[in-house]
């Protein structure tokens, strides 16, 4: 028992020494100082293209670097002199673009208070090179993969992508010492098997199929367990750890193969905050990983933060499920017929910017008591009916509740306008009744 007590008082005293700068600190200058205001999945390539002048303009080196298959820029960024070197890079998936914003709120950060001498000491240690937006054909379109159809992370080996083969060559000419690779993940992945989101999931990438360790997987695990420790400060048991499977063709993999042990970030999201919060989880996370960098103190950092994190989970979650609902389903043929179903509805948001109506869909019909909804609802004193179509899975979820002690002609072909429903639920939201179906 003595041994544990150490033991603890150890990681404990060593968790203190990582954060001679907070992550409270970091947190509140991102309040205070950062330069992305648009919420990140409505950023085109033109934004982008803004936000750089603005670097440029307070004297951080900033360059063209290539062209998209639809000969959009590709920029790099560069800060800092010092002998490590660490590569960065955001939205190789066009759809993911969280990371994007944090790099360019980073940067600024850095060069506007390159003066301090803690920062001063990360500009002596390092030099960080970064390309945000890789893939800015997707990031047009919002979607994950390039102009040809492909998946730019499953390019790394054939090189058929013109992102990719930029990528490839940004590294080898360079040879830096860390990569960061910057993605997101689906909202609704889970820590673990249980119904919490991963806000935040970190993955030390191996370089083999063997998972053999060395030093630079080693010095990563650590500094994953400093971003582990900064962000429990805000997001506590919403950090994940990506699972490590050997992917053969994919650039995490195959950076750590070629000699840039690399750090895989996938963020995720939080019910109840916003896309801007999950930026500043991001910047909290790497202004931490070169805190700990240039202070030496990684090395102090004990491992079991990083890894003791669950694993991430799916199928576990959903965005809304209504609970014992009386299904209505009204059939049209040689007679009319009502049929009653009770069942759980289980519904999901689909990916969209911030500035388009995200469409729900029923995920799925039954019993789904193991199931968990970031928001339920308990509708078993209520008649469900879909307000256009039949209540089925793939179908969008615009529903209408009725209570049940009233009397209703299900067939009728204006049931909305003849008999007004009690609440209705349409793109994930309550457009009438809202506290009416009550809530779990």
């Amino acid at each position: 028992m003595r041994h544990l007590g150490l033991v603890f008082l150890t990681v404990i005293v060593a968790s203190m020494n990582v954060f001679s700068q907070t992550p409270e600190k970091f947190a509140a200058a991102w309040d205070g100082e950062h330069i992305s205001k648009i919420l990140p999945s409505d950023v085109r390539h033109a934004d982008l293209k803004r936000y750089l002048a603005q670097l440029k303009t307070i004297g951080i080196k900033v360059e063209q670097v290539g062209f998209s298959n639809a000969n959009r820029e590709i920029y790099n960024i560069e800060w800092g002199r010092g002998p490590l070197k660490i590569f960065m890079w955001s939205q190789m998936h066009g759809d993911e673009p969280t990371a994007t914003s944090a790099l360019i709120d980073m940067f600024a950060f850095l060069q506007n208070n390159r003066e301090t001498d803690w920062v001063r000491k990360i500009g002596e240690t390092v030099t960080i090179r970064a390309v945000p937006m890789l893939n800015p054909d997707g990031a047009e379109m919002y979607v994950r993969r390039n102009l040809q159809g492909i998946d730019i992370n499953r390019d790394a080996l054939d090189l058929k992508t013109p992102e990719a083969r930029l990528l490839k060559l940004l590294r080898d000419n360079w040879n830096p010492a860390i990569g960061f690779n910057l993605h997101n993940q689906n909202a609704l992945t889970t820590v673990g098997r249980d119904a919490r989101q991963a806000a935040i999931s970190f993955l030390v990438v191996y370089g083999d199929e063997a998972k053999t360790t060395s030093y630079g997987h080693e010095r990563n695990t650590r500094i994953a367990s400093a971003m582990t420790l900064a962000l429990q400060k805000f997001i506590p048991g919403h950090i994940g750890r990506y699972g490590d499977e050997w992917t053969p063709t994919a650039f995490g993999d195959n950076f750590s193969a070629w000699g840039t042990p690399t750090i895989l970030i996938e963020t995720g999201a939080l019910h109840g905050k916003d896309e801007m919060f999950l930026v500043k989880m991001n910047f909290v996370a790497m202004m931490t990983a070169l805190h700990v960098l240039a202070a030496g103190s990684e090395r102090s950092v004990p491992p079991m933060s990083y890894l003791s994190l669950l694993e991430n989970g799916s199928g576990n979650l959903v965005n809304f499920i209504f609970r014992h609902a009386n299904i209505i389903s009204v059939t049209h043929s040689s007679a009319v017929t009502t049929q009653i179903t009770i069942a759980d509805i289980a519904a999901v948001t689909e990916r969209r910017r911030a500035s388009f109506v995200s469409p729900v869909m029923i995920r799925n019909i039954g019993d789904f008591a193991r199931l968990r909804g970031l928001d339920e609802y308990d509708a078993s004193d209520f008649n469900v009916i879909q307000r256009f179509g039949a209540t089925r899975p793939g179908e969008l979820a615009e529903l209408l509740f009725y209570k049940r002690d009233r009397t209703i002609d299900w067939a009728v072909a204006d049931l909305e306008k003849r008999f007004p429903p009690d609440a209705i639920f349409s793109t994930g939201k309550w457009l009438k009744g809202e506290g009416v179906v009550p809530k779990k």
